[in-house]
C-alpha cells in the first residue's frame, strides 16, 4: 500500500516521468483539438509528434541548463541523457492517441471523426494519469475523485477548445 508520504519518497526521477506523461498527454490533446479539423489524419499525427518533439526538446533544454549548469561548466552527456530518458514519456504519451487517430482513419473514419477519436482516447488517458497519480499519492475517496476530475476538466478544457473553433471555423 503506498502512502502519501511515500508519493514524495519517489525518486526524482519517477516524480519526472510522471508529470512527463500528463504534460505529454496535454499537449497531445491540444494539438487534436486545435488542428484536428485542418490537417489530413496523417498530418494530424506527424504534427502531434513534432510538436510534443519539441516540447520536450526544449523542457529538457531549460531543465538540463537549469539544474547542471553551474559556472563555467555545462552538463555532461551523461546528465543530458538521463534527463532525456527519464522525460520521454511526454513524447511517448502520445503513440496512444496518435495509433486510435490512425486505425480511425483506416477504418474509413472522416478526419474529423478520426480526430475526435483520438482527443476522446488522450482525454482518456489524462483521467487515468489523474487516478494514478492520486493512487501513488495514497490519496483514497473524495481526495481521489477530485484529482480525477481535475484530470478530466483539463480534458474538457480542450473539448471547449475545439468546440470553440470549430464555431469560429463556420
Amino acid at each position: 500500500m503506498t502512502t502519501q508520504s511515500d508519493q514524495w519518497d519517489l525518486p526524482e526521477a519517477a516524480r519526472r516521468r510522471r508529470a512527463a506523461g500528463i504534460y505529454g498527454t496535454i499537449v497531445t490533446a491540444a494539438v487534436f483539438a486545435a488542428a484536428g479539423d485542418e490537417l489530413t489524419s496523417d498530418q494530424l499525427a506527424i504534427s502531434v509528434f513534432v510538436t510534443l518533439l519539441v516540447y520536450w526538446l526544449a523542457e529538457q533544454y531549460a531543465y538540463t541548463l537549469a539544474r547542471y549548469a553551474t559556472p563555467r561548466h555545462l552538463p555532461t552527456s551523461a546528465q543530458v541523457h538521463s534527463s532525456l530518458a527519464t522525460t520521454w514519456p511526454m513524447v511517448s504519451s502520445t503513440f496512444i492517441p496518435m495509433a486510435a487517430l490512425l486505425v480511425a482513419d483506416v477504418l474509413g473514419a472522416s478526419t474529423h471523426v478520426a480526430s475526435d477519436i483520438g482527443l476522446g482516447v488522450a482525454i482518456a488517458l489524462l483521467l487515468v494519469h489523474g487516478w494514478s497519480a492520486g493512487r501513488a499519492a495514497g490519496l483514497r475517496g473524495t481526495r481521489l475523485v477530485v484529482v480525477v476530475l481535475i484530470a478530466g476538466a483539463l480534458g474538457a478544457i480542450m473539448v471547449s477548445l475545439k468546440a470553440g473553433l470549430e464555431l469560429l471555423g463556420h
